[in-house]
């Protein structure tokens, strides 16, 4: 005879997700997505902490290690950042914008040659892609091969004909190269376009030093340090990119008396 009472048990039998491999691509693409919305809202510790969480549940996605990198790059996490650009060209290593982006990172560190490097494999995927052209210009500077630098400013402003940056570092280098006037309408037109202090205080120096209309200089240097100060500043100038010949151009304006207010001003206001 059993011993066993053959009736139901109540136990509680708890129930465990596994998620399948489609599961977790769903979820790491919103914590790719969580991150961008906290980059674009400053939270940048926040955004490194998710975008970190979305290689770890797919790390098989190159979008989530570029968008890992730039979190890294907010919190000036450069080798890191490198290497999670290397990971992501390792996945895809079609895609244009993860070798531009590879060659911004090495200009932020100073290192012209492997941007130059990086940016040209890049444009041999996306062969018309105006910032990577900008950029390009940007390492050419740095090396002080202005006449590479202008070509590639110039593809980059005929790509995007609004692109007033590429148009005003096309300035930057012709005053080093001395063709003084030719700056001088380059940066008349930029100012057409975008009221910008950059431009605008260039655009002083360069009049001041070739005393064209004096009165006018003092106006556009007086408008520009109000617009943005960080230019009084001798650093500011040389990470936009300024070359001596400008800075000393710049230097030279900054003495003349009708500017001491307007000098000392933004010295107490800028960063």
């Amino acid at each position: 005879m059993s011993i066993f009472i053959n009736k139901p048990v109540n136990a509680f039998v708890p129930y465990i997700f596994e998620p399948n491999t489609k599961d977790l691509e769903n979820v790491s693409i919103n914590f790719g997505k969580t991150t961008a919305r906290l980059i674009h809202f400053g939270q940048i510790k926040e955004a490194l902490r998710w975008a970190k969480l979305g290689v770890r549940l797919n790390p098989n996605d190159e979008r989530l290690w570029a968008i890992l990198a730039e979190a890294q790059v907010r919190n000036n996490l450069i080798k890191e950042a490198s290497l999670s650009l290397a990971k992501a060209k390792a996945i895809n290593p079609k895609d244009a914008n993860l070798w531009f982006a590879e060659g911004s990172l090495s200009l932020q560190q100073k290192n012209p040659n492997n941007a130059i490097l990086q940016i040209t494999k890049g444009l041999s995927i996306e062969p018309n892609n105006a910032n990577a052209y900008f950029q390009l210009g940007n390492a050419r500077i740095m090396q002080s091969k202005f006449r590479l630098a202008l070509q590639a400013f110039k593809k980059a402003a005929s790509i995007k004909t609004t692109f007033w940056e590429a148009m005003n570092n096309q300035g930057l280098v012709l005053f080093e190269m001395g063709k003084t006037q030719q700056a001088i309408n380059i940066w008349r037109n930029v100012l057409q376009i975008k009221e910008n202090a950059e431009p605008m205080l260039a655009l002083a120096a360069a009049l001041n030093q070739s005393n064209q209309r004096s009165q006018e200089s003092l106006s556009l240097a007086k408008k520009a340090l109000t617009l943005n100060p960080n230019y009084v500043s001798l650093k500011h100038q040389e990470e936009q990119l300024w070359g001596r010949k400008l800075q000393n151009a710049t230097k030279q304006l900054f003495k003349h008396p009708k500017l001491d207010y307007d000098v000392k001003r933004a010295l107490a206001n800028s960063n």
